[in-house]
Parts: structure tokens; sequence; C-alpha cells
């Protein structure tokens, strides 16, 4: 019977399906009252995430500073000015990398990416964070070595002074951007609970960057001072080694949350609480079991639901029920893009779910 209703409702030129779980076989049902691209899902296109200005002002602010930076270094020599300068051509390499990936997840799903691209916002934090932040720290790390072992006086100090003064305002201002940016999602969280939390990366990696930055020009403002002041060419090698350390701590805090975003991360607790509410309260369900959810994207997010329906429903009452379901979420949660629904009782899905638990545990 089910074979014959999906074939009439094919031969009847609805393109529109939503994927539900019969046995152990997905079978689209048709939904044509929910505004969906690929078989049964939303369209995957990410809209432009909150970050983007902040990517762009810092890129600008970057980009200068790094130039202004190296002219400094060359002409008095200083090891922590060079540092820095790296320091900012790391950074202005790092937004690049995120605008390029940012416009690779935009793409809308097809048939070789179904669910869509969003990952790939992720992929590119990733490599910002491991690859490009720790060339920095080694480039910093090995200047402040090679000018501790070889000390040289540092020629016309206050011209440093004036670039790291200058940086800083500029710093500081795409800070701010950065901050202003991180704040619109952050809510009433603390600051490392809404970092820990938070599904868009471009946000938290610029107001990381931005924060870096500042700490480094504070290093290097120190060891030239000091060793302008002091006559002890080799605090300037210390500081340049002070900045790879600020350097390496950012990168790996960076790593460790776009690691867990790239691999899969749950959506938020009050999401899945609300779509599984729901779910829950459609007449033809008898109970919601529960939802796996696995973000994306900072916007897209796809949820696979545990649903026993009431006994004695047709094919073509499980479908409209689905088609409820996923319209009201739709509604609700415009970050669900994709929606999978598996008939299943709740004894059945608690012992799935205890499962998971143990293994959890066990790690």
């Amino acid at each position: 019977m089910l074979a014959a209703v999906v074939q009439r409702y094919r031969r009847s030129g609805i393109r529109h399906w939503t994927m539900v779980l019969l046995g152990d076989t997905f079978v689209a049902l048709p939904a044509p009252t929910v505004q969906v691209t690929f078989p049964g899902l939303r369209s995957t296109q990410m809209p432009q995430v909150s970050g983007k200005t902040s990517v762009y002002v810092a890129l600008a602010s970057n980009l200068a500073i790094a130039v202004t930076k190296f002219g400094a270094a060359a002409y008095t020599g200083s090891s922590a000015m060079l540092s820095e300068g790296v320091h900012s051509l790391v950074d202005t390499v790092n937004e690049l990398l995120l605008l390029y990936g940012m416009r690779r997840a935009s793409r809308p799903a097809d048939l070789d990416h179904p669910l869509g691209h969003g990952r790939e916002l992720y992929f590119w934090s990733f490599i910002v964070a491991l690859l490009v932040l720790v060339c920095g720290a080694a480039v910093a790390f090995y200047e402040g070595i090679n000018h501790i072992l070889h000390p040289e006086p540092i020629r016309n100090a206050w011209t440093n002074y004036l670039v790291l003064g200058a940086s800083f305002v500029f710093e500081g201002a795409s800070w701010l951007v950065g901050l202003k940016a991180f704040r619109a999602n952050q809510g009433k969280q603390g600051f490392f609970e809404a970092f820990r939390n938070s599904k868009d990366p471009t946000t938290f990696t610029v107001l990381f960057e931005d924060t870096a930055a500042l700490l480094g020009l504070l290093i290097a403002a120190m060891g030239i001072s000091a060793a302008h002041v002091w006559h002890m060419p080799w605090l300037d090698g210390a500081a340049s080694i002070g900045i790879a350390v600020v350097l390496l701590v950012s990168s790996l805090l960076l790593a460790r949350e776009t690691k867990q975003l790239l691999i899969g991360e749950a959506a938020h607790p009050h999401q899945r609480e609300a779509i599984l509410r729901i779910a829950a309260d459609d007449h033809d369900v008898l109970h919601a079991n529960g939802v796996i959810t696995v973000q994306l994207g900072p916007n897209q997010i796809v949820a696979a639901f545990s649903i026993e329906f009431r006994d004695g429903l047709t094919t073509v009452q499980i479908e409209r029920c689905v088609g409820r379901i996923e319209a009201a979420i739709k509604r609700a949660e415009p970050d669900i893009t994709s929606v999978f629904v598996k008939p299943q009782n709740a004894q059945t899905w608690n012992d799935r779910l205890g499962r998971l638990r143990g293994k959890h545990t066990e790690e």
C-alpha cells in the first residue's frame, strides 16, 4: 500500500517531500504545504552571518597595520615589531580564509551535497585556528630566540612607539566591532559560556584574534620600552616570545572549539526542546520520544525525530501529520533546514538513548 501511495504522488507531479523512516528504510512522502527544495528539505542556503561586517573591518585594519609594522621593523630593527608585523599579516590571511569559507558555505544544496555546504565555514575556521595561527606563533618564537642569542640595539625607538600606539587604536576599533557582533548572540550568557556555545565561528574568531592582537601590542610595547630604557636588547626578543605564546594559546582555544563544530555539535538545548514540544503537540502524535540535532552551519540545523504515532493512522494521515510538524517547526525555528522522522515506540528510543549514554560514560 505504501509503495502504491508514493507512486501515486510521484505521478501527480508533487516535487516536495518529507523523509520518513519506516522500518529500516527512508521513504519520501509528499509535503505540498511546506516550501522545500531538495527531497523533503527546505533550502539549505545559509543566510549571511552577523559576523561578516566584523570580518571586513578586521581585514582592512590588519592589512594596513601589517604594512606599517613591517616598515617600522625594517627601520628600527626591532624583533618584537617584526613579530607583530607577522601577527597582523597572519590575521589578514585569517580574514580572507573566513570570507572564502562564508562564500563557500552559502551555496545551496545540490545532488552531491543534499544537506548543503554549511560545514565549509567550520572547515576553513579550523584551518585558520590550527595552521595559520600556529605558523604565526612559530615565526614569532623563532624571531624571539634569534634576537636573544644575537641581540641588536633598537634604532629609532620612538618610531616603534608611534606605530604601536596607532596600531592599538585601529585594533581597538576592530575589537569593538567584533565584540558588538559577538554580543548580538551572547544573550545572558557569560563570555566564555557564550564562546563555548557559539555556532558562528566568524564572530568569536575575529574577537579572539583582535584580543590576541591587543595583548601582543602590549607585550611588544613593554619589551621595546624595557630594551630601550635599560639598554638590554635581548628583552626585545623576549617580548617576541611572549607574542608567540599569545598566538599559540589563541590557536589552541580556537582549534578546540572549531573542531567540535566541524565534527558535528548538537543544536542549542532550547532549540531541541522547542521543536520536540511542537511535535508532541500534534493531535496524531502519541508520544514525541526525542530528537537528534546536528549543527551544519551557523544557521543550518538537521533534526531527526523519533515519534510514536497514534494507532490506526493511514500512510496519508502520517504524511499530513509530518507536514504539519515540519511547517510548525519552520515557523518557530527557521534554522531547522532538514527534518527526518522515524516512527518508533518510546521503549525502543529509550534503549538506544541508554546505549549512547553508556558509551559517553565510558569515554
